[in-house]
């Protein structure tokens, strides 16, 4: 499923001394297998663009088509659409409500697969906990609210991937989350990624996360794309970025003190491929052996 989006425009509070243009006139396509980024400041308009991609926010302008979905057509089945393109929010944990984990993953079934009966209610519902890297017996009976922060978030993914839907969109996934709880989520979403979810869209303010893990990014800056392209070709605008009141991955800056010292690394701003040229670079000048 394609996601393109032509001239795509929202206001808030519309007719009204609060109005505020939210989005200005968005040209967005992202491509089907896609891990993809959008990067961009509080209010440049990146939360109200991707609301729009499962109509959470209704389409007033422009135009908006999601796979065979035109989110401009008043015919358009918007349920089926929300069962296909999955979104989680920022800090989904505080979202939880059911009494159990196993009735919370369990609701958005209930709501998008109606004609699915109990049985295959239940085997979904166990495949989806335990993808999200929890045990089945050991969560289905418990509260929601007993749990940690790192297993309410798991919990509460696994309430939106239990659909399987073939895009997933998430705000922000890793915001709150120490080290170690940031690389076990990323590399759980490209284990969604690589099955049955062929897109992946993230929100993030994290640069080297979107340098680490996208495919593709979009900057987003007062309610417009302001660039779009792989993270190796945004981040090495680090100059138009940092007049956006931007920031850049760890790489990109230490890239930037090595080209001020007559030093230039070409690399795709992961870490692997920045400290593997460098250590290439020092051995090639004579440093001995890189490792």
């Amino acid at each position: 499923m394609q996601i393109v989006a032509k001239g795509l425009t929202y206001t808030y509070n519309p007719k009204s001394p609060f109005a505020s243009n939210a989005l200005k006139g968005v040209d967005l396509t992202i491509g089907e297998g896609e891990f993809f980024g959008i990067i961009g400041h509080t209010g440049s308009g990146k939360s109200t663009f991707v609301q729009h991609l499962n109509a959470l926010i209704r389409l007033t302008g422009g135009s908006l088509r999601v796979g065979e979905y035109d989110l401009a057509d008043k015919k358009c089945n918007f349920i089926e659409l929300r069962s296909k393109v999955g979104m989680v929010f920022q800090y989904p944990e505080y979202q939880l409500f059911a009494e159990t984990v196993e009735k919370d993953v369990a609701f958005g079934l209930k709501n998008f697969r109606k004609d699915m009966d109990e049985e295959a209610r239940a085997a979904a519902v166990r495949e989806a906990i335990e993808t999200v890297g929890l045990r089945y017996a050991e969560m289905e009976g418990r509260s929601p609210f007993e749990l940690s922060g790192g297993q309410k978030r798991r919990v509460a993914i696994a309430g939106v991937i239990v659909t399987k839907p073939v895009i997933l969109i998430l705000d922000e996934p890793a915001a709150g989350l120490d080290p170690l709880g940031k690389q076990e989520l990323m590399e759980l979403l490209h284990r969604i990624h690589g099955g049955w979810c062929k897109t992946v869209v993230i929100v993030s303010h994290d640069m080297d996360e979107i340098a680490e893990n996208c495919t593709r990014a979009a900057v987003f800056s007062e309610g417009k794309v302001a660039m779009e392209g792989t993270p190796a070709e945004i981040f090495s605008r680090s100059g138009e970025l940092f007049a956006l009141g931007l920031d850049v991955p760890m790489t990109a800056r230490c890239a930037l003190r090595l080209k001020e010292r007559g030093i230039d690394i070409q690399t795709d701003y992961t870490c692997r491929d920045f400290t593997d040229k460098v250590l290439a670079l020092w051995k090639a000048k004579g440093g001995g052996d890189a490792q």
